[in-house]
């Protein structure tokens, strides 16, 4: 599937956050989240974020905290733990367990999650769809990481992650860049800087470049299938 598919409506079409000034602000307020609205937002880089009992905010962010597949890093201290497969790791088979868990996890300087229930359900039906992705990372058959996104041609939207274990959420974060690179993806969206991501090698992208990669690679077909089957492997670990 391809997101040229999809007939959006000159309602659902967003202003270009290129025209805007850089740093993080909100665009434009209210609109539902259906499925055609949010990839038409995330097409040009724009996301929900608001509370609940809010209208929705649609929001940009340059520059953009970004990694570029082929080019990520896996540290060494982490290798050894990705050699002995202390945990399973599953693609899409816990899509509604892992956004659930999300959305618990309490974070600093948020009173709150902007994973409300709007979003969530929105972002199940997205899962159903093929567009939206979990990794799941399992003790026995204990849920205790994980992560989940959206993936529109060969660019990957991350949106949050969780870990009730110790590098939990290291371990699928790394298998989420071993799959996009056995995928051919050009681009993991972060959105904004963190530890982690700062660790597998992201950095701050201006916005001619961020909306230039979205450009090239947005169209292109995106593998929009159950990603279940899918088997990781990287020589990054080896």
């Amino acid at each position: 599937m391809r997101i040229t598919d999809f007939p959006f409506k000159h309602s659902w079409v967003f202003p270009h956050p290129a025209k805007e000034r850089d740093g993080e602000f909100s665009l434009i307020s209210g609109g539902n989240l259906i499925p055609e609205r949010l990839l038409a937002a995330y097409a040009w880089g724009i996301f929900p974020w608001y509370s609940e009992g809010y209208p929705v905010s649609w929001y940009s962010l340059i520059p953009r905290c970004v990694i570029i597949p082929p080019e990520a890093v896996i540290e060494k201290n982490l290798r050894p733990l990705l050699r002995k497969n202390l945990y399973r790791v599953t693609f899409d088979t816990a899509f509604d367990q892992v956004i659930d868990q999300c959305a618990m996890v309490r974070r600093t300087g948020q009173r709150g999650t902007w994973i409300t229930d709007d979003l969530k359900n929105a972002f199940i039906r997205l899962h159903k769809m093929h567009w939206a992705h979990s990794v799941e990372v399992w003790d026995d058959e204990e849920l205790v990481g994980g992560l989940y996104g959206m993936a529109i041609g060969k660019v990957f939207f991350g949106e949050s992650m969780f870990h009730l274990r110790s590098n939990a959420s290291k371990i699928a974060f790394a298998h989420l860049i071993f799959l996009l690179q056995n995928l051919n993806y050009s681009l993991i969206d972060c959105q904004m800087e963190s530890p982690l991501v700062r660790r597998f090698g992201s950095f701050l992208a201006e916005g001619d470049f961020f909306y230039s990669v979205l450009k090239q690679n947005l169209f292109q077909d995106s593998d929009n299938y159950s990603w279940q089957d899918f088997k990781t492997h990287s020589p990054l670990i080896n």
